[in-house]
């Protein structure tokens, strides 16, 4: 699994997909083809439409927690990318996609709403001193 943080004004953007009821990272499954860093790009322009590149993305850790919605005992590990400021996603609107929802900016106020990963993530970036 690979996620991007896209990371404005001190939150960071999560989505809700289709059918569920709490917040995700823009993200998901590698293809069989693909590494973490291609999978991030595609799946921010599958989910959010922001079109990014390898330059655009920083790594920035792997959480692993227990994945939500799956059978007991079942483990996420997430390689997270943080979008670095100055480039063209910036100027990019993220928009939600035929795949989420939503989109919807949110601080560590909002990781009741969040799956166990999307909870570390959020302790990791307020650590990082990038959300409130």
């Amino acid at each position: 699994m690979s996620a991007v943080l896209l990371v404005r004004d001190r939150r960071v953007l999560m989505v809700r997909a289709r059918g569920r009821d709490v917040l995700y990272l823009p993200g998901g499954k590698a293809e069989p083809h693909e590494t973490d860093v291609q999978a991030a790009l595609r799946e921010a322009d599958e989910e959010i439409a922001v079109r990014l590149t390898a330059a655009d993305l920083e790594p920035f850790g792997t959480v692993t927690e227990p994945a939500h919605g799956q059978a007991p005992g079942t483990i996420v590990a997430m390689a997270l990318f943080l979008v670095r400021p100055g480039g063209t996603s910036d100027s990019a609107t993220p928009v939600a996609s035929a795949e989420v929802d939503e989109v919807e900016w949110v601080t560590s106020a909002d990781a009741d709403r969040c799956p166990p990963a999307g909870i570390e993530t959020l302790r990791r970036l307020v650590i990082a001193d990038l959300v409130d």
